[in-house]
């Protein structure tokens, strides 16, 4: 039976779609990327905005129709939107077999199977459970580099924010089992391990009684043939002295993190129900430039937050102007049911959140390109991710970049390398997010 997976959203959910495409060919379902060719479609699904709710509802509907177009036996819906809206889903699309819940996906073949013999269900664990599965997930990121989440909901309840109720209170996937999936990515030919969770930060708090991402770190950088770690989704006031000396000391961890902030306006991020005051950041964003001088940092804003004023606006841009972040990107806000923001009063007209999430990424995208005209003439280290069709030149990263979020690094050389090869550069031009550079012999 011929299968395709559709996996929405963010890297997270990725690992879910991953280790749920590992139990299904695990059990001899042929993995197809064609629809028309499909008995069986899964769609793992996103609803932490409105444009991913209707991103997930759209794909749902597209590939329902090849239920009477095609050769399509079940279509099953798993992940946030599953979770969120379960009997929405079946009542107003018919076409769905199954619906599964965030916790619920280590059930993906029961739920194909009795999807199958016509007997469509709702499966729905606790919220809080952590489903742990022993088969080895299918790594569908080309095999150079994969996501390793290390923990499972989130207890920071954001105003904004609708995880928590729809992925549960914070959960750390116990130590052991991460150290021995790491290494069995890495001897499936993986290089670069990204650590992701709703918050990577707080890893450890609820099993071992303290914050332990530092003891996880150290104990990752001993799996021989991982050459790259790293740090995804680290909320600034849990960054801690023993991190930032992990970070600096452990030569196989990026210099780079991620910090999503979302503003800098004491005011809005009070409101937000965030845990930082723009003097905690900067002192923060301070403390990590001043131990690891050549950082990479990484971070989020939302802009258009209910009460939102011009004045608080125009302090966000003066942030984002002195601290030059390295990496940053703009949502604006989105009003999601469910969620205290939702209800507040003074909220922002669109087209308001837009001029200012525009106004942010032009003055973002001058910074971004200065500092890339700063690279100039220095050598990195490149992984490289594949070579440029019908060119001497090859695309890869260097660890300043995040795959899929940040910028390439296009390479000119007339030597072969292969995909997952780490190369010597030296940057010769710069083009915006981009750089361009030649092997260095």
């Amino acid at each position: 039976m011929n299968i395709l997976f559709i996996s929405l959203g963010c890297d997270k959910n990725l690992v879910d779609s991953e280790v749920m495409l590992g139990l299904l060919d695990s059990k001899g379902y042929q993995i197809v990327d064609d629809e028309t060719l499909a008995d069986i479609i899964v769609v793992n699904t996103c609803c932490f905005i409105h444009d991913a709710k209707e991103e997930s509802i759209q794909t749902i509907l597209d590939m329902a129709q090849y239920k009477t177009e095609g050769r399509l036996k079940a279509l099953v819906v798993t992940g946030c939107l599953a979770q969120r809206y379960q009997q929405e889903i079946l009542e107003e699309i018919p076409e769905v077999d199954a619906v599964l819940g965030t916790t619920s996906y280590d059930k993906i073949v029961d739920a194909v199977e009795e999807s199958l013999e016509g007997q469509g269900h709702v499966k729905m664990q606790d919220l809080d459970a952590l489903p742990l599965v022993e088969t080895k997930r299918l790594v569908t990121t080309g095999g150079h580099f994969a996501y390793l989440k290390i923990a499972e909901g989130c207890d920071k309840h954001c105003t904004y924010c609708i995880i928590p109720k729809i992925r549960g209170n914070y959960r750390s996937v116990p130590m052991e089992r991460l150290i021995k999936e790491a290494q069995e990515l890495a001897d499936q030919g993986v290089k670069e391990l990204i650590l992701v969770a709703q918050e990577t930060t707080m890893y450890g708090m609820d099993l071992y009684g303290r914050k332990s991402l530092s003891k996880l770190l150290r104990e990752l950088c001993k799996i021989s043939g991982i050459r790259w770690i790293r740090i995804l989704y680290c909320y600034p006031e849990e960054i801690d002295e023993e991190l930032i000396q992990t970070i600096k000391e452990e030569p196989k961890i990026c210099h780079y993190l991620d910090l999503p902030i979302q503003h800098a306006s004491d005011g809005v991020l009070k409101r937000m129900g965030r845990r930082t005051s723009k003097a905690q950041l900067v002192e923060i964003i301070g403390r990590l430039r001043q131990e690891i001088p050549d950082i990479t940092l990484r971070t989020t804003l939302i802009t258009g937050f209910p009460g939102e004023t011009k004045e608080q606006h125009e302090e966000l841009m003066e942030f984002v102007d002195e601290m030059e972040f390295e990496r940053l990107g703009v949502f604006t806000y989105s009003q999601e049911e469910d969620t205290p923001a939702a209800g507040f009063e003074d909220q922002v007209e669109e087209e308001v959140k837009e001029d200012r999430q525009a106004e942010i990424m032009e003055l973002q995208q001058e910074i971004v390109f200065e500092q890339a005209e700063s690279m100039i003439g220095r050598e990195v280290l490149v992984m490289i991710e594949g070579k440029v069709a019908d060119e001497n030149a090859y695309v890869g990263r260097t660890y300043r970049d995040a795959p899929n979020v940040d910028g390439l690094i296009f390479v000119n050389t007339e030597e072969e390398l292969m995909s997952g090869d780490f190369a010597r550069v030296r940057v010769t031009g710069a083009a915006e997010y981009d750089l361009i550079g030649e092997l260095i012999s």
